[in-house]
């Protein structure tokens, strides 16, 4: 006889935020902001160059940086479409003459893969609710996190995936402690 899978609650995952601008000045309202709505920082990767495209420059202008965050807290992943929605409220309330002037793209680590938020469907995203769908952008194989034919050319770089691989061990040891696994 084949037996049925059993539904089981997911496992919680670790929230991050990934966050661009070209207004460094923007770096410490948003991170206060996301501690407030996620608790303190377990991750917060050095500013970093966003160069892999120019699809933000009308908007948002050139030499745009990047910085990473990661939270302590675990969540369950079915967070994800409201820390969407809340994030681009966010982006929204900042906007001026509207044009954003930060990008905060929100998403989890598990020990598995990187799953990022977005508003706008394709063929390999899945539909979350509340508008918001998401997608595998990087997957753990191997000791690494590696990319799929879909990865922005930023998260597929060596910098990127080094700094996901950082959060998965960070996310990997707040399992344990909290599991016992």
């Amino acid at each position: 006889m084949i037996q049925l899978g059993q539904i089981k609650t997911p496992e919680k995952v670790t929230p991050i935020a990934s966050v661009f601008t070209g207004d460094d000045s923007m770096f410490a309202d948003v991170e206060s902001e996301l501690t407030t709505q996620l608790g303190p920082c377990a991750y917060k990767s050095d500013k970093l160059s966003f160069a892999h495209t120019d699809y933000y420059t009308e908007e948002m202008g050139s030499n745009l940086k990047r910085i990473i965050f990661a939270f302590e807290a675990l969540v369950d992943p079915a967070e994800l479409p409201a820390l969407k929605k809340w994030s681009n409220n966010l982006e929204d309330t900042w906007s001026r003459n509207g044009k954003r002037r930060v990008n905060i793209d929100m998403g989890y680590v598990t020990l598995a893969k990187l799953v990022l938020a977005t508003t706008k469907d394709h063929a390999h995203r899945l539909y979350l609710g509340q508008g918001i769908y998401g997608e595998v952008t990087l997957h753990y194989v191997s000791g690494e996190f590696q990319p799929w034919p879909w990865t922005y050319p930023d998260y597929a770089s060596p910098t990127y995936r080094q700094i996901f691989g950082t959060i998965r061990e960070l996310h990997r040891l707040k399992l344990r402690t909290t599991i016992g696994a």
